[in-house]
């Protein structure tokens, strides 16, 4: 059991299309009237993975474009110096490349690509100018992300491997059944069946290939990187190329379904020993990044067991004394991505605060932040260029994704690309507004409000509540290709976003105050957003829908029985419907055992039956209002079948309400064909209820 290095035929080939397969361009896009259109929201260039070289001179970067006719994106690798001239695309293929890297102090780029003769993603190398590409890699169950050592003689790598779970005497001389034997918790995993895991795997590393593959985990029924989104951020390598950390969580069936306890282990090399160096920790632990002497390693880490939404801890250990320190003790907000500086003397790190996400450093010694960038958006992935410099990606609810330069001396914010500027400046755009609403128990909650294009006051507008998922994600300056706001503000809408109770970014207090509170302040804090943007003169009292995926989709679902007629309709994407099937149905079952509770049978848990008892399924009778529910069927987070009791029970009782079923598709919608075709319903539906019936 493990992955098998095949041999590798250094053929050089060029950066061409592969397996016939169309190579999606940038496509062309007919706007009228500047209206934002469903086919719009999917011309939209995407930018990712912005990497300075080691010297900070060029910048490379994936930018991907979707092709609508063929159903699919492809994403391509750029480069450009580092004040954003001279952007050259340096692959052109049918196959998207991720995970860059750059080698050689800056002369070779290596990334992953679907390879023609494996089928499989393998890793390649290929010079800064996007000549002399080279496979590197031919793994036979193909390779998930990496990381090369800094000698760049070693790599890290995740590939899947057999789980742990399967009896081959009952199988043998049957080859074609489809049947699974399940004695576990944990069988499926957001989108498909255990099966396979992702193990990491060590093996040398040169241009002629991979050689002397060993899996550091050999014989341990354990996931790293963790499934479902954990890449290379995984693993980190010490400055001396001699060790690495490497982040799981080591548990299985029913014990991994109940925990989140994921640890940092240290391996040694020579050694070929792993310590772990965050024994103790109940919550998670990830995002390794060791300072640039090796002598510390920093990481995110949360305290409370099972609880997903912690406050993330930003954590650094002494290498020699294994000390640890939480820098952010007194600071009550989360640190996301965390890169150390060049010199070392400081962290860069964004974070939601107050609606957005700025950019900071924190001093590694004094623990003293300093915001870098802050603006009505959100700063992402922070890769240090210079002590006083680092390259970020930057978007808002009017925009995608761009590069930009920050800097620490003079806080200047300079915009290195603008992929999207002429397709954004043929649009009409709605106006962003902040508005603090008064809470029921006298707080302010900071709502972002979307005004449609060519707002008019002296016009009524139909008005749309937007219901956030997670439950704890935050309502910032985001841009999403499904819940765009600019696209419902550009069909006439009005959107509220209200950040309300359960929403990183105001405080842990703020923020943990949802869990075991399911229908309770957090419904209140919607109210109370609808309640008072309802009395301004150009908001449609009258009609007014509730929208949301997730934890959204729960709360359109439980509005819909205690709305008292503020709703003319409701769209509800993934949502709980009967959270008692939810606390059985769901398969990372820490979260629903922590955030609902307890189980729904344990009736002297009074917070549990508190949450169960204002499950929305409790409440249909007061359903009055027509219902959109949508559902991917390869959704095991939140079963389709939650949304088709929701319809069933709509229709019966004698409800206005219509289902749309993705049998192809997950928690989310991703194929492009199918993202257009939701968008058509999604405004059909609330044209119907919100304009056509005024």
């Amino acid at each position: 059991m493990g992955s098998i290095l095949l041999p590798v035929a250094l053929t050089g080939c060029q950066g061409g299309s592969q397996s016939g397969d169309k190579v999606i361009e940038k496509p062309e896009i007919q706007i009228t009237d500047g209206m934002f259109t469903p086919e719009v929201l999917e011309a939209f260039g995407r930018i990712s993975e912005a990497h300075p070289s080691p010297d900070g001179t060029r910048i490379i970067f994936t930018l991907a474009y979707e092709d609508i006719k063929e159903n699919k994106s492809n994403a391509e690798i750029y480069s450009m110096e580092a004040d954003g001239a001279e952007m050259k695309r340096l692959t052109t293929t049918a196959s998207s490349e991720s995970n860059l890297r750059w080698l050689d102090g800056g002369k070779k780029i290596a990334f992953l690509r679907k390879d023609d003769e494996t089928k499989k993603m393998q890793v390649f190398v290929m010079n800064a100018d996007g000549s002399g590409v080279k496979r590197v890699s031919s793994v036979e169950n193909g390779v998930e992300c990496f990381e090369i050592s800094p000698d760049e003689t070693k790599i890290i790598y995740g590939s899947a491997i057999k789980a742990f779970n399967k009896d081959e005497d009952l199988f043998k001389d049957i080859p074609e059944t489809t049947g699974r034997v399940v004695d576990d918790l944990m069988y499926k995993h957001w989108d498909e069946w255990v099966t396979e895991i992702p193990h990491p795997f060590l093996a040398d590393f040169s241009e002629s290939g991979l050689a002397n593959a060993v899996d550091i985990m050999e014989g341990e029924p354990y996931e790293c990187p963790m499934r479902p989104f954990a890449g290379a951020d995984a693993f980190a390598w010490a400055p001396d190329s001699k060790s690495l950390v490497y982040v799981s969580r080591k548990f299985k069936g029913m014990d991994y379904a109940f925990s989140t306890n994921s640890d940092l282990y240290l391996y040694d090399l020579a050694a070929k020993t792993t310590v772990n160096l965050t024994e103790g920790n109940e919550g998670y632990d990830t995002d390794p990044v060791f300072s640039p002497d090796g002598k510390s390693l920093a990481w995110l880490s949360m305290k409370t067991a099972k609880y997903e939404s912690d406050k993330k801890r930003l954590m650094v250990i002494d290498m020699a004394s294994k000390e640890k320190r939480d820098l952010t003790e007194n600071w009550d907000y989360w640190p996301e991505q965390i890169a150390w500086s060049k010199n070392g003397e400081k962290i860069w790190f964004t974070g939601y605060y107050q609606g957005v996400a700025p950019v900071f450093t924190i001093d590694a010694k004094t623990c003293a932040i300093d915001t870098v960038a802050m603006d009505v958006c959100d700063f992402a992935s922070v890769a240090p260029v210079a002590d006083n410099a680092a390259v970020v990606l930057r978007h808002s609810m009017r925009y995608p994704n761009e590069i930009c330069l920050v800097r620490t001396d003079n806080k200047e914010v300079k915009e290195l690309t603008s992929v999207n500027k002429e397709l954004l400046s043929q649009l009409k755009l709605g106006e962003v507004k902040k508005v603090m609403v008064p809470t029921t128990d006298g707080k302010e909650m900071t709502t972002w409000v979307i005004l449609p294009p060519d707002f008019d006051p002296n016009k009524k507008y139909p008005a749309l509540l937007y219901c956030q998922g997670g439950p704890q994600q935050a309502v910032s300056q985001f841009w999403s290709y499904r819940w765009n706001f600019m696209i419902m503000a550009a069909h006439g809408y009005i959107v509220i976003a209200p950040n309300r109770r359960g929403l990183p970014g105001f405080g842990t207090e703020w923020n943990e105050q949802i869990s075991g509170d399911y229908g309770g302040q957090n419904m209140k804090d919607y109210f109370a957003a609808v309640d008072y943007m309802a009395k301004e003169p150009y908001v449609d009292e009258k009609h007014i829908g509730a929208i949301g995926a997730s934890y959204g989709g729960f709360s359109v679902y439980w509005l819909a029985g205690h709305h008292e007629g503020r709703f003319a309709a409701l769209v509800a994407h993934a949502g709980i419907f009967n959270v008692e099937a939810q606390y059985l149905e769901t398969e990372e079952m820490w979260f629903a055992d922590y955030d609902l509770g307890g189980p729904f049978w344990d009736k002297d848990n009074a917070v549990a039956q508190r949450t169960y008892a204002n499950s929305p399924h409790r409440f249909v009778n007061n359903w009055t209002a027509p219902i959109l529910v949508t559902v991917g069927e390869l959704d095991y987070r939140i079963l389709a079948s939650q949304g088709m009791q929701a319809f069933n029970a709509a229709k019966m009782h004698g409800l206005e309400a219509e289902m749309l079923v993705f049998p192809d598709e997950n928690h989310w919608i991703l194929k492009p064909q199918n993202a257009i075709l939701w968008q058509r319903v999604f405004f059909r539906f609330l044209d119907k209820y919100l304009k056509e019936n005024k």
